[in-house]
């Protein structure tokens, strides 16, 4: 069965549109770009989109690409003391020349909607609630749920452990009550750890997982997103292979992406 996350999304913007109604102050995304990388647009673009869908505000502030650390710090201050903002996200990645843990450290831990502040991702690790979830792994979790699928008990294989995805995914799924295994770029014996694997979950960017490797009736979950020789989108997996051997599959384009939109406005309006 394919995981629609596209038509998923839909449900769920749908039913926040109809939230947002009946609330007396609606919330209000700022979303700062830093330089004029195209994909970045696109995902901005994206964000925008889906706030308006919903009926809450939304603003997009644009900085050239020299901007530096000072000037980009003072506007998250800002933002920080404007009680109209309900949620701050600054577009990764940045340019060379700014940290971006010094960036993300200057949010708001109330208003980091992408949950990349030391106090969000620590409530995350403790087992705590953070102000918010990490928006890609809960909006996997959401497209779980619409499934219908427990992931109590179950071997989760996950192929990357960047701060965005892999890391923040293991620690929700482990709060879940799933057993965790997370592989990556050193990881050696990568063929017979993923056939062990109930739930895969790739996010790497790059095809690393071949169908021969994956389990019979596992969840696949394809996170990465790239393009091949023809300029067209795909995923960490061969779809087409693997569509008549798993149980449940994530298409690309279709699958995790909307999900993620999806979770970064359900984060506005849950917001603290």
């Amino acid at each position: 069965m394919i995981l629609d996350g596209k038509k998923t999304s839909e449900k769920i913007l749908n039913q926040l549109a109809e939230k947002v109604k009946t609330m007396d102050k609606k919330p209000k995304l700022a979303v700062i770009l830093v330089g004029n990388d195209p994909a970045s647009e696109i995902y901005v673009s994206s964000k925008e989109k889906a706030a308006k869908k919903i009926g809450v505000g939304s603003v997009v502030i644009k900085l050239p690409e020299e901007t530096d650390e000072k000037t980009l710090t003072d506007k998250i201050y800002e933002l920080n003391n404007d009680e109209t903002v309900t949620g701050i996200l600054v577009q990764l990645p940045l340019p060379k020349h700014i940290d971006k843990n010094k960036i993300t450290d200057a949010i708001c831990p109330k208003k980091d909607i992408d949950c990349f502040t030391p106090e969000n991702v620590g409530r995350l690790m403790q087992g705590r609630e953070p102000y918010f979830n990490p928006v890609t792994p809960q909006g996997i979790l959401m497209l779980l749920d619409e499934y219908g699928i427990d992931v109590k008990g179950k071997h989760a294989v996950i192929v990357g452990r960047s701060n965005i995805v892999g890391k923040p995914m293991a620690q929700m799924l482990l709060n879940r009550d799933a057993t965790v295994t997370v592989c990556h770029s050193k990881t050696e014996n990568l063929d017979d750890i993923i056939k062990t694997a109930d739930i895969l979950i790739s996010a790497v960017g790059k095809k690393v997982v071949r169908c021969k490797m994956v389990k019979s009736e596992s969840i696949v979950i394809d996170v990465g997103i790239s393009r091949d020789n023809n300029g067209k989108i795909v995923g960490d997996l061969d779809f087409d292979e693997l569509v008549n051997v798993v149980k449940y599959i994530t298409p690309v384009p279709g699958g995790v992406g909307p999900m993620t939109i999806a979770s970064l406005m359900v984060n506005l309006i849950n917001h603290p």
